[in-house]
């Protein structure tokens, strides 16, 4: 919980990325508070009041979970509105006529953007979903000691140097200081 505050306020990427690894944590541990608290929770070395506050952000995120049938696959409507909402700014980013950077930027990559989707069967909801999950597939293969290809590691470094600077001009919209 304390990462995810910090990561939220900081970058929004990151953020998606760590409530993405959130929701696998929970799932291997069969959305089982005493799992939870036995390999996660103990982890934390905090004062008693603040374990209890995270002891409590993981029990709602299972039961969140729970309620939304996420047990097995898929993500929380939380993160989904997450995506979302960096979605609609990358979509703003691409009509400003202030934004031309990045217009630039989204254009070098977007055939890459269009392969990967293609590739995961054309079932994700928008452009910042294909890279977070082209992303976030490539972190759980090298989990696996699986390796990926050259070709895609080429791609996954465009999708982070898009995303890296979307979290920043999310960062700005959030403060107030984007100018589109």
């Amino acid at each position: 919980m304390i990462v995810a505050q910090q990561k939220k306020k900081e970058n929004i990427i990151e953020y998606v990325l760590y409530m993405w690894q959130v929701e696998d944590l929970i799932r291997a541990n069969k959305l089982d508070m005493s799992l939870i608290d036995k390999h996660i929770i103990s982890g934390y070395k905090q004062d008693e009041d603040l374990t209890l506050e995270i002891r409590d952000w993981w029990s709602n995120l299972c039961e969140m979970m729970r309620l939304e049938n996420k047990s097995e696959k898929g993500h929380l409507q939380i993160n989904i509105n997450t995506v979302n909402d960096v979605n609609r700014l990358h979509n703003h980013l691409l009509k400003s006529p202030k934004q031309m950077a990045y217009q630039h930027l989204y254009n070098s990559m977007a055939a890459s953007i269009q392969e990967f989707d293609n590739k995961s069967g054309n079932a994700l909801e928008n452009e910042v979903e294909i890279c977070l999950t082209a992303i976030y597939s490539s972190f759980l293969l090298k989990l696996k000691n699986q390796a990926v290809s050259e070709q895609t590691e080429v791609a996954l470094k465009t999708f982070s140097k898009l995303l890296s600077v979307l979290a920043k001009k999310f960062k700005e919209e959030q403060e107030g200081s984007l100018q589109l």
